[in-house]
């Protein structure tokens, strides 16, 4: 039997945070799904094709990881994946109080899936996708790869001449 995990975010765009905790999780299961959620109401920086690109880019050097679009619940992703465990990162307390009552949520709606939270690694505590997208237009190159992969800074770039 295959243990599959499923790790749910914007990803708007991946983060080395977002990566730091694909590639734990990864270690810790036979298959990790990055699961790109698509949310109409929200006004994404990527479209989401573009964002499981960026994604599948990033982490082309993890065998075990697969990335997906999703709409609608988080819990019912994981189960059309037949996986049985949600991989969620946090960087705060702040953090830890979302992603609690989150769980809560998920718990009810299905009692078998469970959640496992990986803390975030020191370096990555601060760095977020809304963080990437306030210094992004005026941050050097060499600022940027501290927060992103390399890999997604000539669209990241791209993107933010366009708009």
């Amino acid at each position: 039997m295959t243990r599959r995990a499923v790790y749910t975010g914007s990803f708007d765009p991946i983060t080395l945070g977002h990566l730091n905790v694909i590639e734990r999780g990864a270690g810790l299961v036979d298959e990790l799904v990055v699961g790109v959620g698509i949310n109409i109401e929200k006004q994404s920086l990527f479209t989401a094709e573009e964002r499981v690109d960026l994604i599948r880019g990033a982490t082309s050097h993890i065998p075990n990881v697969r990335v997906e679009t999703f709409t609608g619940l988080a819990v019912q992703f994981v189960r059309d994946t037949h996986a049985r465990v949600i991989v969620r990162g946090v960087r705060s307390l702040t953090d830890i109080e979302a992603e609690f009552t989150m769980t809560l949520a998920n718990r009810k709606l299905d009692p078998g899936i469970e959640t496992v939270f990986l803390m975030a690694d020191e370096e990555y505590s601060h760095v977020s996708s809304s963080l990437i997208k306030q210094i992004a237009p005026l941050a050097t190159d060499e600022a940027l790869v501290k927060f992103i992969p390399a890999s997604i800074l000539p669209k990241l770039r791209e993107r933010l001449a366009t708009k």
